[in-house]
């Protein structure tokens, strides 16, 4: 632009910030953006070039969702701190929406996954996979623990992590290996919530990276005992050791009516 005084009209100014003229005949009107001249003879607005950096700066707050009455506060007052401070609470802002979309996007492939799974898997397999290294908010449990402490419980924890909904993570049960090679199969003594991002902090479990046995079990939970010696007698076999926790996870629960056709998930750490 070799003439940045040479006016231009509405619709030549809107079509070089690439935005609808409507938009700054709105800014006009709430005294956010006026224009360089108004015809007195027909109010046609006209727009010099001069004018794009205040439009662009007001453009760029808008998409970062700054209302109205903030930017004509900070156009009153306009300078290198003001923009700064409003600049970087935007920044935060867009951090926690990245991070909470990323989640998102976790728990949705782990749904996804297991959509494919329900598809193809054959219930009576027990194999080896692999997984990557997760942490988990639980809560302790043992048989005395009624249904209403439990949720309680959680409910607190996914509060206290900031989770959001339930079905925005993953979550399940817990039963010690210890409990499982002594016979006590119904020994839970924790609740997990998989945080669906990796976020280490004091006070969270880890659930280790490495090897695993993974089998699933359908319907009655009377008869899992009945999977875990099945699963333990394929680790004998097979010479493999298994440490930590048994982690159990419902995977189909919203794509049915009946709980007779729950599928439960389950995956123990093999010890390298």
């Amino acid at each position: 632009m070799n003439n940045k005084n040479k006016l231009l009209s509405i619709g030549q100014f809107a079509a070089l910030h690439g935005i609808n003229k409507k938009t700054l005949m709105w800014y006009d009107e709430t005294g956010l953006f006026h224009p360089a001249v108004v015809n007195p003879a027909n109010n046609y607005r006209y727009y010099n070039y001069s004018q794009s950096p205040v439009l662009e700066t007001i453009l760029l707050l808008r998409e970062l969702d700054v209302s109205v009455s903030e930017i004509k506060n900070f156009m009153k007052n306009r300078s290198a701190e003001s923009m700064e401070h409003l600049l970087a609470g935007k920044i935060k802002e867009l951090d926690s929406k990245i991070t909470h979309l990323k989640a998102v996007r976790e728990t949705l492939l782990m749904h996804h996954n297991n959509m494919l799974t329900l598809q193809t898997m054959d219930l009576s397999e027990i194999k080896i996979i692999q997984k990557k290294e997760h942490y988990l908010v639980t809560v302790d449990i043992n048989e005395n623990t009624s249904f209403e402490q439990e949720v309680e419980m959680v409910t607190a924890e996914t509060e206290k992590y900031q989770l959001g909904r339930l079905h925005n993570a993953n979550y399940g049960s817990m039963v010690s290996v210890a409990s499982l090679k002594y016979g006590k199969f119904n020994d839970y003594s924790k609740l997990f919530i998989e945080i669906p991002y990796t976020r280490p902090e004091d006070g969270l479990h880890i659930q280790p990276g490495g090897r695993y046995l993974q089998a699933f079990h359908k319907g009655d939970w009377n008869l899992i005992p009945i999977r875990y010696k099945e699963i333990l007698q394929y680790a004998s076999r097979h010479g493999l050791g298994l440490y930590g926790f048994s982690y159990e996870m419902g995977i189909n629960e919203n794509v049915i009516d009946s709980i007779d056709d729950y599928i439960v998930q389950i995956e123990i750490p093999i010890a390298d």
